[in-house]
């Protein structure tokens, strides 16, 4: 069995996460650590670190009024993607662990594309 690595927890909330195949289960916010266990089996488990977190991008649409899922991204270990029941809610618990500029939007579609065929064009990397 999976131990906790957080000592207080902050948040609790359903969770879809996006490593692999798409697994459901909860995700908890709490002091020490952003974990994620499996609701069917509890030995699937993701736990990051609040040191190892370098940003999180978050998929932010109309504005700032549907935010569909976030990516962390850690210093050694790559990133992890979540969608949770309510993203907005979840970014907030993040705030006091992670400093604001680190909270990032990530690029929409159509900026991907932007860049993609402004690279093709002008060679640059």
């Amino acid at each position: 069995m999976a131990q906790s690595q957080n000592t207080k927890v902050e948040l609790t909330i359903k969770a879809t996460s996006f490593q692999g195949l798409t697994t459901y289960g909860d995700l908890l916010v709490g002091d020490r650590a952003v974990e994620f266990y499996n609701e069917r089996n509890p030995e699937d488990y993701i736990q990051i670190p609040w040191d190892e977190v370098d940003y999180v991008a978050a998929s932010v649409m109309f504005g700032g009024r549907l935010i569909s899922r976030f990516a962390i991204f850690t210093r050694s270990n790559g990133h992890f993607s979540f969608s949770t029941r309510d993203n907005k809610r979840t970014l907030r618990s993040f705030r006091g662990h992670v400093p604001e500029d680190r909270l990032q939007r990530s690029p929409t579609f159509l900026q991907v594309m932007g860049l993609g065929i402004k690279r093709l064009f002008l060679g640059g990397y």
